[in-house]
């Protein structure tokens, strides 16, 4: 387990699980989706009419936390990765700005072109 963010995180295992992160965001985003989450949580609206046996109800409670806590931690990783990146535009622009202002190099600016190009990539 590692400690660093998300976004500074290095090697191909970091890589694999962004992707799936943002696939696994798409398809969570999606009305299909939504009609899903809508189905499972009247299935378990009518399994607790239908009075099945105690460890059934326990089941579907079971499910319900877990594929919550699922998408709970999906939606955390994208939400910090997102931000970091907005983060690191905001420091290249202002590192642009204050460059342009002082007439030195252009270390900034070129900082600033390859942080905007990190939405291109997705």
């Amino acid at each position: 387990m590692s400690t660093d963010h998300p976004a500074e995180r290095g090697g191909a295992g970091h890589d694999r699980f962004a992707a799936f992160s943002d696939r696994a965001s798409n398809v969570t985003s999606s009305p299909t989706f939504y009609g899903l989450c809508v189905l499972l949580v009247l299935g378990t609206v009518v399994l607790h009419f239908l009075h099945p046996p105690l460890p059934w109800l326990i089941f579907a409670g079971d499910v319900m936390a877990a594929v919550n806590l699922l998408l709970l931690a999906l939606l955390k990783n994208t939400e910090r990765r997102d931000t970091h990146a907005v983060q690191r535009k905001l420091d290249a622009i202002a590192a642009a700005l204050l460059e342009q202002r002082e007439g030195t190099s252009h270390e900034a600016a070129d900082s600033l072109r390859r942080a905007i190009r990190l939405d291109e990539k997705q």
